[in-house]
């Protein structure tokens, strides 16, 4: 079974008639609660969200009145998917996926498992051709993993990003929420780890270093970007009660 991503909430609410952020008024009361403990940021990629899933299930082919003669086959098959099930991945990038993920190269895995990342590069988003060296073409990068029920944690990510040959979202550093915001509005000093590396990054995303859940099951984990501080016409903050 291959399970959607979960919406990642920015920090603040947004004012519904200015469309800014309200600085101050969190989205959520956990991101206020634990907004000076550690989270681990990592870059945040401008793209689109994609999933590949390796089923690996097993399916009864003959049965006979004895339960020591059941016989199954193992059936196998690699799906990819975006943000929903309805979502649509441009031609190109799919073409992308297959080379990078034939059905193969999970052969050497026990479990099924749901690799959740980012499609990216050239014609994907605007200005996507800056992540790639030559503007030209398109990648996967890697920022999550599901076995099950499962979140894997960062060194299980690397280590089976490494077995199908494919990057992880880099890691910006461990960091507070006040020090990731202050931090985003000097993003000129922050440039992206990809392409030609002369541009700043988009933003942070950002997970506590110990991660954790709320109430109704849903991961906490958020965004920050850098249009949400800076740049001609682009969305500012609403001063609030914080200084952050």
């Amino acid at each position: 079974m291959s399970y959607e991503y979960y919406k990642i909430d920015s920090i603040f609410k947004c004012d519904p008639d200015t469309k800014m952020f309200i600085e101050g008024s969190f989205s959520i009361p956990e991101f206020e609660y634990i907004f000076d403990n550690l989270w681990v940021a990592t870059e945040k990629i401008d793209g689109t969200n994609i999933r590949v899933t390796f089923n690996k299930d097993a399916q009864l082919n003959s049965l006979d009145l004895n339960p020591s003669m059941l016989s199954f086959d193992s059936v196998k098959s690699i799906r990819f998917g975006g943000k929903t099930d309805k979502a649509q991945i441009p031609p190109y990038l799919s073409a992308k996926l297959q080379e990078l993920f034939p059905l193969e190269k999970f052969e050497q895995f026990d479990n099924g498992m749901t690799l959740y990342g980012e499609g990216f590069g050239e014609k994907i988003q605007k200005g996507g051709g800056k992540y790639m060296p030559n503007g030209k073409g398109c990648y996967f990068i890697l920022f999550d993993v599901r076995v099950g029920n499962w979140w894997l944690k960062r060194e299980y990510v690397e280590q089976i990003a490494d077995k199908l040959g494919i990057k992880v979202v880099p890691i910006i550093g461990v960091m507070t929420l006040r020090e990731a915001l202050e931090t985003i509005k000097l993003k000129d000093h922050i440039t992206s780890s990809f392409g030609n590396k002369d541009f700043p990054i988009e933003g942070f995303v950002l997970k506590p270093k110990i991660e954790l859940f709320s109430r109704n099951g849903q991961r906490i984990i958020t965004k920050i970007k850098y249009v949400d501080f800076k740049g001609k016409d682009k969305k500012r903050i609403k001063k609030g009660d914080i200084n952050a």
